[in-house]
């Protein structure tokens, strides 16, 4: 009975994309909330749906509504992208509590990092998608607006959720970068979730590709001697690269 619930919600998701818990009660009356609560966190642990503010989003409809823009960012870069999440995954110790950005290098830090116990928050759909494959990681997503852009989901009311929650790390990444103008972003929203991820973490690590490098986008959300590691690829300017490490920032 149970298991036929489940599948039916799930069936119902692939259809219809998104549902929130008032129509899932409408939709199963004799079933209490909590119940529903429990059958969608079976359905992602089993890598189904995504649970969001209020709901859940099937994966298939996740993927439908990336775009064209995450999508091709997906398959730009993509060895510097690989090369530089598997550093970042050799920084993160069992039992850690981290932020992980919904960028496409996050994505593939996702996939990089084996599967071992750890507590992460992210706000990126693809990035919950590839951790909540793995058995032993505990995953929470960030509700909110999701940016179809980058796949990734922010809201104005993030301050109050981040009161409420503790991590170690925010290994975060940035669209553009110059010594001048710092770590930028494309979005006002998205910039305000990273400077608070940022102040709430006892370490920043910033995942930038050379090829963000020169690069200014409206909206600058960290500078130089706001973050703790640099994880970058081999092809990082060596004039850049002593440029951190004379303000003690640790490059990688």
């Amino acid at each position: 009975m149970k298991r036929e619930r489940i599948e039916e919600i799930a069936e119902l998701l692939d259809k219809r994309g998104k549902l929130t818990l008032e129509q899932l009660d409408e939709q199963f009356p004799n079933v209490s909330q909590m119940t529903l609560r429990r059958d969608l966190f079976q359905l992602e642990q089993e890598g189904r749906i995504i649970r969001v503010r209020g709901g859940a989003m099937s994966v298939k409809e996740v993927q439908k509504v990336s775009g064209e823009p995450y999508t091709k960012k997906t398959t730009i870069h993509t060895d510097e992208k690989i090369e530089i999440a598997q550093k970042a995954a050799s920084l993160i110790d069992e039992n850690c509590s981290l932020f992980m950005d919904g960028g496409t290098t996050a994505m593939y830090l996702a996939k990089e990092l084996p599967d071992k116990n750890l507590h992460i928050f992210t706000n990126g759909l693809a990035v919950a998608i590839e951790l909540a494959q793995k058995k032993n990681v505990n995953v929470t997503m960030l509700g909110g607006q999701v940016m179809k852009d980058n796949l990734s989901t922010a809201s104005p009311v993030a301050k109050a959720y981040f009161d409420n929650t503790n991590f170690e790390l925010a290994i975060i990444s940035a669209s553009a970068f110059t010594p001048g103008n710092g770590f930028s972003c494309g979005a006002q929203i998205e910039a305000d979730l990273l400077k608070l991820a940022r102040a709430k973490a006892k370490a920043t690590y910033m995942m930038l590709d050379s090829s963000k490098i020169g690069k200014i986008m409206p909206y600058t959300f960290a500078h130089i001697e706001d973050i703790d590691v640099l994880i970058t690829d081999d092809n990082f300017p060596a004039d850049l690269k002593a440029l951190f490490t004379e303000r003690n920032i640790v490059v990688m």
